[in-house]
């Protein structure tokens, strides 16, 4: 039995659609024990996306961007958020829309790039399944600034950090992001870590 048979949709009623989708479905589930259960839920669709963790293996650095987010900051954290570079597809292939925004977000245009996996972030609630990539840098690969775009509201601020520094920072809390948290132990286990 296919999950398509144990989900049957009965009313899907829009709440919002002013920055992405909100919607609210009832719909039947078939339990383990084949009895049909009654259900509810919110699903908050704001696109797939792609983020992106640049590496230099020489200088054991990371490029990361620190932001404001009002979601995290209505939910206590009262600081800027650091984060890996990150966007929607927008339509766009993934490792397409990745490039653009490291280049608008870092000002880095990178070689190769290297699809590691793909995640739902928040699966309860939010439909986004994400891209991860990971890619090696070098300083001449910097072509500007960075910083975002003004006009989407972006005011961002690059950083580069040793590896050694940002896991400290995942530990003591100043690193909250989810995707930014799971690229830097793949980087730790995959990339710095001694063969």
């Amino acid at each position: 039995m296919t999950l398509q048979d144990r989900v049957r949709v009965h009313e899907v009623t829009l709440l919002s659609d002013n920055w992405y989708t909100l919607k609210t479905t009832a719909f039947d589930w078939r339990r383990s024990d084949g009895q049909w259960q009654r259900m509810h839920r919110e699903t908050y669709d704001r696109g797939n996306g792609a983020t992106l963790l640049p590496y230099n293996l020489a200088q054991r650095t990371v490029l990361l961007t620190k932001q404001f987010r009002y979601p995290a900051f209505v939910n206590g954290h009262d600081d800027l958020l650091i984060e890996a570079a990150a966007g929607l597809l927008d339509d766009a292939a993934p490792e397409e829309r990745i490039r653009a925004e490291v280049e608008e977000e870092l000002g880095y245009r990178l070689g190769a790039v290297q699809k590691i996996f793909e995640a739902f972030m928040s699966p309860g609630s939010v439909t986004e399944r994400l891209h991860f990539f990971i890619a090696e840098y070098e300083p001449s690969m910097r072509i500007g600034d960075g910083g975002g775009l003004a006009d989407e509201g972006e005011d961002i601020e690059v950083l580069e950090l040793g590896i050694v520094d940002a896991l400290a920072m995942v530990a003591d809390g100043r690193i909250a992001d989810a995707k930014t948290v799971m690229l830097l132990y793949h980087a730790q286990l995959h990339v710095f870590a001694p063969r």
